[in-house]
């Protein structure tokens, strides 16, 4: 069994990239490419080596267990646990497809970059990072959405006589992009998993439906429907009910 180190460092070797943590293989990419340079017919094109945001760990899993799936490789992928980006559940998933590749990889020859169309390897992060340390306030968003529907001149307004944005100015630029992105994902994100729950909501009314026409009851059916439903202290559903259209 390989340590850490030697994962890193072959996992780095193969793939042409900088990883220098295990956790760092939750966002999904590296395990897609690992898959690739074996059987060469991974859509890369589709894989985001650079992912930030959980839905795209998520959707990089999903082309992960596609390739799985066409290769019947009869390997469980603990998607939930690993896009968590933990140690443990990483290093585990790591050492089994460490040892798969060397089972399977024909010794051909493999250009990864090519393979990812030279896209440039950040260092993935495993937290979608808000503003800079020390900038970060509890009403930050707040202040953003609050500029942005009053119509203040933006921040990237120059001054009247200037030829060039202050560093002040251009840090705010910085946070901005970087709290506009940050609230981008968080939506995507909310959407993705509004989208499940929508369904299992409506195969739950269908079953429910089904039981009531024979006069019979499912109690975990029902405890499902009540989890469901529940809200939580100070929320209630916006009078007239929520937008049911789909997101997807």
């Amino acid at each position: 069994m390989s340590s850490r180190t030697e994962l890193l460092a072959w996992l780095n070797d193969l793939l042409q990239i900088n990883y220098t943590k295990v956790e760092q293989c939750g966002t999904g990419g590296a395990y897609c490419q690992v898959i690739d340079s074996v059987y060469g017919d991974v859509p890369m094109a589709r894989v985001k080596m650079n992912a930030k945001h959980e839905y795209e760990f998520i959707a990089n899993f999903k082309i992960l267990q596609n390739a799985f799936r066409s290769h019947k490789i009869e390997k469980p992928i603990p998607i939930e646990k690993l896009v968590k980006c933990k140690m443990q559940d990483n290093l585990e998933f790591l050492q089994w497809i460490k040892t798969f590749w060397e089972t399977n990889y024909g010794g051909q020859g493999y250009d990864p970059v090519a393979r990812r169309r030279g896209v440039p390897m950040d260092t993935p992060a495993t937290i979608a990072p808000l503003a800079p340390s020390g900038s970060r306030s509890a009403g930050g968003g707040l202040h953003t959405g609050a500029a942005r529907a009053g119509g203040r001149t933006p921040v990237t307004g120059h001054r009247s006589g200037s030829t060039q944005p202050s560093e002040a100015v251009q840090n705010l630029q910085t946070q901005l992009r970087e709290m506009n992105a940050h609230l981008e994902g968080l939506e995507k994100e909310r959407d993705f998993y509004f989208a499940k729950l929508r369904d299992i909501e409506i195969i739950v009314q269908q079953q429910m439906e089904a039981l009531l026409a024979e006069d019979k009851d499912d109690p975990i059916l029902r405890e499902v429907q009540k989890i469901l439903y529940s809200t939580e202290e100070g929320f209630e559903v916006p009078e007239g009910g929520v937008d049911e259209e789909e997101t997807f």
